[in-house]
């Protein structure tokens, strides 16, 4: 068994991903924060299946086709790992913008912890098998 296909591994792996990712999507909400008609994003919550309800069937993606092999592939043409959504806010400025900054730097703060505690985890982890293994 490979070291990657530990669980609790992956799915810290997965977890340090999408709070990688969402930390992209907060930036770009407080980098529009002045932007008219710009709506705040954020990453639906990580959820972890079983390994029995996930099938390929129920997962589908859409990618763009190339058809001559002179194409190039387009910008962004992996289908994103993670779904966003957009959520009514109801604060809205008369530009129809409607960023609050307080909500996204608290929003940065707490996926920054998340990271770290993510980090942590998968720290001791590793420590943890060295130790099973005889390695300091």
């Amino acid at each position: 068994m490979a070291i990657t296909d530990i669980p609790i591994l992956s799915m810290l792996r997965t977890r340090l991903q999408w709070a990688q990712e969402r930390q992209r999507v907060l930036a770009e909400n407080v980098a529009n924060a002045d932007t008219p008609r710009y709506r705040a994003r954020d990453l639906a919550p990580l959820k972890f299946e079983a390994a029995g309800e996930v099938s390929p069937a129920t997962v589908s993606s859409v990618t763009l086709a190339t058809t001559a092999p002179g194409h190039m592939s387009g910008f962004g043409a992996s289908p994103p790992r993670f779904k966003t959504e957009s959520k009514d806010n109801y604060e809205v400025r008369p530009t129809g913008n409607a960023v609050s900054l307080e909500d996204e730097m608290m929003k940065v703060a707490a996926n920054q912890m998340d990271y770290q505690a993510a980090t942590a985890v998968y720290t001791r982890s590793l420590s943890l098998i060295k130790i099973a293994l005889g390695k300091k």
